[in-house]
């Protein structure tokens, strides 16, 4: 079969041919880039393996651009990258690994294009094209990856757990792609994720949530979260959500499954967003219910408090998958915190005061938190989903009718402690920040208005009550 070679990128390639030439090296594209192409994906990395020096056929290609691009060259690993036009275009030289059993960092010696295809992950990405003037844009495929590609299958090269064992991170790889891609995983491939999971131990945190991420980022989340816990994976990255899953069943009363419904509410979010921590929000938002099911003979099953524990859960999580401890870890567990809120509302009618609270308390992230409100509107039950719903359009009419009366998104009190301080002649003190939260009270709670004035007028008026002056 000829590769497609697209007309903007055939004069890169015949240059990429004129220095191998000159070098005697064979060349040609690998990987991602065929993949994409093959799928009809846009694919701006280009992969290069040559017979030879991949950092030696990078200098000669930059050589004979216009203009010369600059190499950037990774001397540890062997390969060069140079970037012309929209293209990042990477070298290296063909290769075969051979793995210890404690690490996934091969052995790597010079090899051939054979060795090169046989050490990749999948199918899909062992296939190459020839840019060697003899057989220009022929298509090498020795282990049917084209034909995966037609029939969406994800599958590895040689036996898989030979595969999984040498680098246990394709295990993780083949979910992020199955996932990425819509693929299924061929039967045997996922039958060797389950068999091989334990060896993930050997995986670095960081490479484990960077392909976490990559799920969350993908059209459909629960596709690579259903392989995780089919494969028993997630019982070793996320223990937490797997412990979602069940529905246990007393008096003839169950509760809902909360993994599927927490994949449910991921992949409806995922249609409005590409926040990936809003999307970890999502996925962490039910993970205290099972230490906080209780059930009620009258009442059934409760997970009281789910919220409040789930955001103390938050940290600890982050900090084992090497997530960032910083913003990005206190807007989770914000949202995390929050997310019950805005439906809570509608169970009694909505006041200024109560939505005023809220949109405090969710500061800049009110917007965030009511799409996680609504993609957590989730049910088997049409009645209940539409009145859901119609109870979530009435809270945010009410948030912009009460936010465009107060201004209260990134709200602060009218006075500062410095002004408290001043006015009444106290250094730092309990009193300072009781008048400084008694103001901010009286305006949440609509006893006086948004205004430096009446703050002013309220300051004075509770120094007086509470004989500060």
């Amino acid at each position: 079969m000829v590769f497609n070679i697209q007309a903007n990128e055939r004069k890169v390639f015949e240059i990429i041919q004129l220095a191998a030439e000159r070098l005697d090296y064979d060349v040609y594209l690998v990987g991602g880039y065929v993949r994409d192409r093959l799928l009809a994906r846009k694919s701006p990395d280009i992969d290069i393996v040559c017979v030879g020096d991949g950092i030696l056929l990078a200098q000669e290609v930059a050589s004979l651009l216009k203009p010369i691009p600059q190499v950037a060259v990774y001397s540890r690993f062997g390969t060069a990258m140079i970037k012309h036009k929209s293209m990042e275009i990477e070298f290296v030289g063909a290769r075969k690994e051979s793995y210890n059993f404690d690490s996934r960092k091969p052995k790597v010696s010079k090899g051939s294009l054979e060795d090169d295809q046989n050490r990749r992950d999948f199918t899909i990405n062992a296939l190459a094209v020839s840019l060697n003037k003899e057989n220009f844009g022929e298509l090498i495929d020795p282990f049917q990856g084209l034909r995966d590609l037609e029939r969406k299958i994800i599958r590895t090269p040689l036996e898989p757990g030979k595969t999984f064992s040498d680098d246990p991170l394709r295990m993780l790889r083949a979910v992020r792609f199955a996932a990425q891609l819509d693929f299924n995983i061929e039967e045997e491939t996922l039958e060797a994720i389950a068999l091989y999971r334990n060896r993930l131990n050997i995986i670095s945190k960081e490479r484990v949530h960077l392909e976490l991420n990559k799920i969350l980022l993908s059209e459909r989340p629960s596709i690579g979260f259903e392989h995780l816990f089919n494969t028993n994976l997630l019982d070793k990255v996320l223990p937490e959500l797997a412990a979602l899953a069940g529905v246990e069943v007393r008096n003839g009363i169950g509760h809902k499954d909360n993994f599927y419904h927490t994949l449910e509410v991921v992949d409806n979010l995922r249609k409005t967003t590409d926040n990936l921590w809003l999307l970890w929000a999502a996925v962490l938002h039910d993970i205290a219910k099972p230490p906080t099911k209780r059930f009620h003979p009258k009442h059934g099953w409760t997970f009281h408090g789910h919220e409040v524990l789930g955001a103390k859960m938050v940290p600890g999580i982050f900090k084992r998958l090497r997530l960032p401890l910083d913003h990005k870890m206190k807007y989770v567990q914000k949202l995390v915190r929050l997310h019950l809120r805005p439906i809570s509302l509608t169970n009694e009618d909505i006041t200024d005061s109560a939505v005023r609270r809220l949109i405090f308390d969710a500061g800049p992230e009110i917007d965030d938190l009511m799409l996680l409100c609504q993609a957590d509107i989730t049910s088997k039950n049409s009645e209940r989903v539409k009145r859901y719903k119609e109870n979530y359009e009435k809270v945010k009419q009410k948030i912009k009718e009460v936010e465009k009366k107060d201004e209260l998104r990134n709200w602060q009190p009218p006075i500062s402690g410095e002004e408290i301080m001043s006015t009444f002649n106290l250094k730092p003190s309990k009193q300072v920040g009781d008048i400084k939260t008694a103001i901010r009270e009286a305006i949440l709670d609509g006893h006086i208005e948004n205004s430096y004035e009446e703050a002013v007028k309220f300051m004075n008026e509770y120094a007086a009550d509470n004989k500060i002056i």
